[in-house]
């Protein structure tokens, strides 16, 4: 028996958020357009599509005035659906941006009590994190920042947010759990501007720390492409570093605020660049949606707007192969000359590299400058492939 290769199964470790597809369509200009979701329901509904699993920040499984009696039977249901369902939880993370304490921050607030409240908060959903078996806590730094010059000295501020990842990172390990961290980047919304807001602000924040190892990166594709930046280019860079422990997908349409479209929507061209990139990579995380299924829906568009993120995946990927098999493809890579690309510029060693007098004194710059890249040929291949033209 064949398998369709465009139905999600668990092997493809596509997850979801209890926001993403619990979001109730409430914007800041309008009410909700849904009632809430309960997160059991979410878990039955996520396994019957196909996917591997779900995530959380605290205040969405458990309310955030909620009593220890409340909180253990939430976690209770949770834990005992997941199970029944054979869902994982390979991720979690903290609300520290909804509630009004947070309006200044968390781990940057001016105010030092709220900043030791943001850490306690952290710390007991990172124990509920790695009960449920998650090997990642994505942090988001969505309050961090201000729109005031005066109100916050940064340099002072990214000292807190350093004091913050270095204490979580201590808790980690005297603990004894097997837990890394990845920085979610983000240039703006809710505030003006948000500290550590694309991929390499976040990447030399990272070798500050105590613990770098520890610390790595959960880049979303909106949020590059809202600072107008190539996300492909982005996730190739922390693919380098080592650095892509997690990974958001959704949709977004350049410049402005953030959409959260499915997976696929928007700017396709980037998302097939950015699976190609994935598969290409051997990339083994979660194929993680954060993106939020549009008010205009009821409850059926929401289940259908997350089976189309995984299904659009799948077909990108399909996309990314028949390009990558195609013989006019290779002989055009060929012709662009991307293989040279891989040989060392100077193997021969700096005294190589001096002694050699091809490489400038009879070096023909004009014979060089005439070259071709074949670059557009390529480019319309990838685009006939995407089209699903060849």
């Amino acid at each position: 028996m064949t398998t369709d290769p465009l139905t999600p199964t668990p092997a493809h470790k596509f997850t979801f958020g209890l926001w993403t597809v619990g979001w109730q369509g409430q914007d800041p200009f309008g009410s909700a357009t849904r009632a809430a979701l309960d997160p059991v329901e979410t878990v039955e509904r996520l396994a019957g599509l196909g996917a591997y699993g779900v995530t959380f920040h605290d205040d969405d499984l458990i309310p955030f005035t909620a009593g220890e009696a409340t909180r253990e039977q939430a976690v209770k249901r949770f834990r005992t659906a997941l199970d029944t369902a054979g869902l994982k939880v390979p991720m979690a993370t903290t609300n520290l941006f909804t509630h009004p304490v947070f309006k200044d921050g968390a781990f940057t607030a001016n105010d030092r009590d709220v900043r030791r409240y943001a850490l306690r908060k952290t710390i007991r959903n990172i124990d509920l994190a790695v009960e449920l078996g998650a090997s990642v806590y994505v942090a988001w730094g969505g309050r961090e920042g201000a729109e005031s010059g005066a109100a916050k000295d940064v340099r002072t501020a990214l000292d807190r947010l350093k004091e913050a990842f270095d204490l979580l990172g201590e808790y980690v390990d005297t603990q004894g759990y097997d837990l890394r961290f990845a920085i979610e980047p983000k240039p703006n919304e809710p505030r003006g501007d948000i500290l550590l807001p694309t991929i390499g602000h976040a990447l030399a924040f990272i070798d500050e720390l105590e613990r770098p190892e520890r610390v790595g990166l959960n880049p979303e594709v909106g949020h590059e492409q809202m600072a107008g930046l190539n996300f492909a280019h982005g996730i190739a860079q922390a693919l380098w570093h080592g650095k892509l422990f997690h990974i958001d997908l959704n949709g977004q349409t350049g410049i402005k605020y953030d959409q959260d479209l499915r997976f696929g929507a928007g700017d396709l061209r980037q998302a097939f660049w950015l699976v190609d990139l994935l598969e290409s990579a051997d990339y083994d995380g979660p194929r993680h949606f954060d993106f939020k299924p549009p008010r205009t829906e009821d409850a059926a568009g929401v289940w259908a707007s997350a089976a189309a993120c995984m299904r659009n995946y799948l077909l990108l990927a399909e996309r990314s192969r028949s390009f990558r098999s195609d013989p006019e493809v290779r002989a055009a890579l060929a012709a662009s000359r991307l293989p040279e690309l891989a040989l060392p510029t100077a193997e021969d060693g700096l005294a190589g590299l001096l002694s050699d007098r091809s490489a400038f004194d009879d070096f023909d710059v004009e014979a060089a400058a005439r070259r071709g890249m074949a670059y557009e040929q390529l480019d319309q291949l990838a685009l006939e492939h995407l089209l699903g033209a060849r």
